[in-house]
């Protein structure tokens, strides 16, 4: 591995020297990528959640949620923030909320190892736009592709709360649902004070914060985008075919296919557009792409190892995760294939969205300020039902 490295280092560069033209289009396209989607999608959220954490919302929805989060996942409430702005905006959102969660203490190695796997997912912007509109121009594919994208995850997150049940940093102890509200209230207040930072030192910390992680991403992405078309521009993509073909042998999928998913294999965008025009059977595409969204290629995945470096949580629970979220996905998806829901959503009607790239920023911007709104709700919604099922527990029949 010490030598592995430095050696393909090398070579790299050497090819970025061999084919300049490509290389200079691939970090062109990347680079349009990160500035007109990427970007304007990510940045509300990275933005919202340095506020949240901040002025101690984090705190306030950590002690609320608690009653629902660990008899489900296992997990503190605060998790519950990850989880919901983590699905509601996509990669690689859940990787940097986890980190900061695990620097402030607010979960253990063990709980963010497990949390990082399972709120990572390719964002409802992109399935319901780019995926079913962009790509395949049907409107009702993004309900298939939603459903088994984000239900095989949520499977996976409560398969989860198994692993590492002898967390050496857990406290043990039954959860007190006396007076959440007050307590919720009284770490959000606390954690406020602790920060101490005013509203405008706050709002620039965030912004500059934000933009230094996206600034990151976008390196990842220009690399990735580059070394996709070395591989291909020098032949060496087509070896990786050959070695694809043998692993999906059992799914029959056609050569054009196998080469979509080799691009999938890097980068998740790439592999759904190329999936989208090569020509295959329509449920043969819709599988890929689930498979696909699951993996996330290994773009993706580098951007969440530079992520999480700043924190203790481990790389490794999270590389077979994801390959397990890419077969469950690509089960999930046949499934309902094979269950004719395919032709219950060709017959429903969904409004087409326009493929407009405004949509990356004011959707983003509304769902990050929703998302925590719903999840208050639900846990008032908890509160009141665990108040009614103690109030009657006082009566006897």
């Amino acid at each position: 591995m010490k030598m592995l490295l430095p050696l393909t280092t090398i070579l790299l560069c050497i090819s970025m020297l061999i084919f300049p033209k490509e290389t200079l289009a691939a970090a062109t396209m990347g680079l349009e990528t990160w500035w007109t989607i990427v970007l304007p999608a990510l940045l509300p959220f990275f933005i919202m959640a340095e506020l949240f954490l901040g002025l101690g919302v984090v705190h306030f929805i950590s002690i609320l949620l608690e009653p629902i989060m660990r008899p489900i996942f296992n997990l503190p409430g605060s998790a519950a923030f990850v989880v919901a702005l983590g699905y509601s905006s996509g990669f690689p959102v859940g990787a940097s909320l986890t980190t900061k969660l695990r620097n402030q203490h607010l979960c253990t190695r063990i709980e963010g190892e497990r949390l990082i796997s399972f709120t990572n997912n390719a964002s409802p912007l992109f399935i319901f736009v780019a995926v079913s509109v962009g790509i395949f121009q049907n409107p009702a594919l993004g309900l298939l592709l939603a459903t088994a994208h984000y239900l095989s995850n949520l499977c996976l997150g409560f398969l989860l709360r198994f692993y590492g049940a002898d967390d050496p940093e857990k406290i043990p102890g039954k959860i007190n649902y006396d007076h959440l509200i007050s307590k919720s209230f009284q770490a959000m207040f606390e954690a406020q004070k602790k920060d101490g930072r005013s509203l405008g030192k706050l709002l620039s910390d965030a912004i500059s914060k934000s933009i230094q992680s996206l600034l990151t991403i976008g390196g990842f992405i220009v690399l990735f985008a580059v070394i996709i078309a070395v591989l291909g521009t020098s032949g060496i993509r087509q070896y990786l075919e050959i070695i694809l073909a043998l692993i999906f042998s059992p799914l029959h999928f056609p050569d054009p296919l196998i080469t979509a998913l080799s691009g999938g294999l890097f980068e998740m965008t790439l592999g759904v557009k190329m999936v989208g025009e090569c020509s295959a059977a329509l449920p043969l595409q819709i599988i890929a792409v689930s498979m696909i969204m699951g993996w996330g290629g290994l773009s993706i995945q580098a951007q969440v190892m530079g992520i999480i470096s700043d924190s203790d949580l481990r790389f490794f629970p999270f590389f077979l995760t994801r390959i397990a979220h890419m077969l469950l996905a690509g089960l999930f998806t046949y499934v309902l294939i094979q269950s004719q829901v395919m032709g219950v959503v060709n017959m429903m009607f969904v409004p087409k969205i326009p493929h407009h790239p405004l949509l990356y920023v004011l959707i983003p911007w509304g769902l990050c300020l929703a998302s925590p709104l719903w999840s208050i709700m639900v846990a008032f919604f908890w509160i009141l039902v665990f108040n009614i099922r103690d109030r009657l527990k006082k009566f006897k029949f």
